[in-house]
């Protein structure tokens, strides 16, 4: 995008947009971009290359979890987003399923450039035997992939799980703008006792395949609270409320992932619901060593995350609105949602450039989070970074919209 279209993007900005929501969506996708990037833990081995993660061998990381697990922010901008958009289609007379349409494509068209680039790359993997098979089989001794774990994981694939759970999000968001509406509170009242419902009896009873119904009712929650932020709902709180969602969210989140309070309540039966550790991961992200994991399928403490996350944000409205009205910070906010898509596709293609580079010169090679894998931390954001810079100029054409709209 050329400086002027930026400058006329600016100076074109109606009043009534809310420039906060975009600020809110290029901070997470930022935050999820330098997050993997910082924490990678580099293997490559018997043809297969990956990370894993270093919250779970560095002590005190996982207070960053706490500060940096934004995803419930994105699905909260996403419920405005979708709440908006809806209601501009239904001014114009269309039908949901053009409101589908329309936000699924904006999805799926820079997700389809993205396979369709790394589609044929796998296939010469596959042709000159180079990387080992992964991934489920297709026929005979032929995988899915080669050199690289199932998309599932974070390298280079990673972003796509994500995608495939907001573009379901996308599909069932009519039924759910209709819920608020009928309901109200009640809806994320009842996606949160059905949350604590569901860890219940997954870790109480120890049928952990139910927990995975929590993916609806922890990433819905925060998305239905961005319905009530789009229709003024949430900002005509007092901000008193919003102190109760952060500070009580933080404090809620302490008591969860303490052991004393768990043996306090339950007695040793705790490591029997939460199996090597007797209580919830301090952790908000899989750690690759713990058997629990509060991200995969996410947990209370997840929905908890969201409760303060979402308070403090909403604590900060003020003060960031104001700083966003200054033309340079909104400037390179309405550049970062150009490209938004295209950025969080390709950050984990750039970080594997980064590894093709690097680590011949012997570089990554721990496996623990040693003071060299702290120094090489900035190598590890300037590299993919500048790959990054690189893939966005090339594939950022692809990103809709190329105009402006008021909806956001």
């Amino acid at each position: 995008m050329s400086a002027s279209r930026l400058d006329e993007m600016v100076a074109r900005t109606p009043a009534t947009r809310d420039r906060y929501v975009d600020f809110l969506r290029a901070f997470s996708i930022c935050s999820v971009v330098f997050g993997h990037w910082f924490i990678g833990l580099i293997y490559w081995e018997r043809g297969i290359v990956g990370i894993h993660s270093a919250v779970g061998v560095t002590s005190g990381m996982w207070l960053g979890t706490w500060l940096f697990q934004v995803m419930p922010i994105f699905f909260f901008v996403g419920g405005f987003s979708n709440l908006v958009t809806f209601e501009s289609f239904e001014r114009r007379g269309e039908p949901a399923s053009a409101f589908i349409r329309t936000r699924l494509w904006r999805l799926l068209k820079p997700s389809l450039v993205f396979v369709g680039v790394w589609l044929p790359i796998q296939v010469v993997l596959h042709v000159s035997n180079t990387g080992a098979p992964t991934g489920p089989r297709i026929w005979d001794d032929t995988t899915l992939l080669r050199g690289m774990l199932p998309p599932g994981a974070t390298l280079p694939f990673g972003p796509l799980w994500f995608l495939a759970v907001y573009a379901i999000v996308l599909a069932v968001s009519p039924w759910l703008i209709r819920l608020h509406r009928r309901v109200g509170w009640w809806a994320p009242a009842a996606m949160a006792v059905g949350t604590i419902v569901v860890d219940t009896i997954g870790f109480g009873t120890g049928s952990w395949a139910v927990r995975w119904v929590n993916v609806a009712f922890v990433l819905l929650f925060p998305h239905q609270l961005g319905f009530f932020y789009a229709d003024g709902r949430l900002t005509r709180l007092p901000r008193r409320a919003f102190w109760a969602m952060a500070l009580g969210g933080l404090a809620l989140l302490v008591v969860l992932t303490t052991p004393w309070v768990w043996q306090a309540v339950v007695g040793d039966v705790r490591y029997e619901w939460f199996p090597g550790i007797g209580y919830y991961p301090k952790s908000l992200l899989g750690t690759d060593v713990e058997r629990i994991s509060n991200a995969y399928p996410p947990t209370v403490c997840y929905l908890v995350q969201a409760v303060w996350s979402i308070g403090a944000v909403m604590l900060l409205r003020p003060v960031l609105t104001r700083w966003l009205e200054r033309p340079g910070p909104w400037k390179v906010t309405i550049f970062l949602n150009s490209i938004i898509m295209t950025l969080f596709l390709w950050h984990m293609t750039a970080y594997l450039l980064a590894i093709l580079v690097l680590w011949p010169l012997g570089l990554g090679d721990y496996v623990d989070s040693t003071a060299g894998w702290w120094a090489e931390r900035i190598l590890w954001i300037v590299v993919p970074g500048a790959f990054l810079a690189g893939l966005v100029a090339v594939f950022g054409r692809f990103e809709r919209p190329r105009r402006s709209r008021a909806a956001a």
